[in-house]
């Protein structure tokens, strides 16, 4: 089963599969495969909107709001099925 999201103004496309019949196991934070998606938000004040809302859900913050070495305003965040979630400015 798969499902398209569109975003016509940045002529972008995101598409999400699931695969039935799986069951859940544990994921640890550090395991094989990717280590987290990156979405920007397009300025500092909608990341802090954005990670203060998903907190306020009672989503897991694992790295606040913060500046990184490399120069990127971000913050990290589990969502679905424990994946963590870069959001950047």
């Amino acid at each position: 089963m798969k499902m398209n999201i569109t975003f016509p103004l940045m002529l972008a496309r995101l598409e999400l599969m699931i695969k039935p019949g799986l069951s859940d196991q544990e994921k640890p934070s550090n395991c094989t495969g990717y280590a987290h998606v990156a979405f920007s938000v397009g300025s500092k004040e909608r990341l802090d909107a954005l990670t203060n809302e998903l907190s306020s859900a009672r989503y897991e913050v694992v790295s606040g709001l913060r500046t990184t070495s490399d120069g990127y305003y971000e913050s990290c965040v589990v969502v679905i099925e424990g994946n963590q979630n870069e959001i950047t400015e």
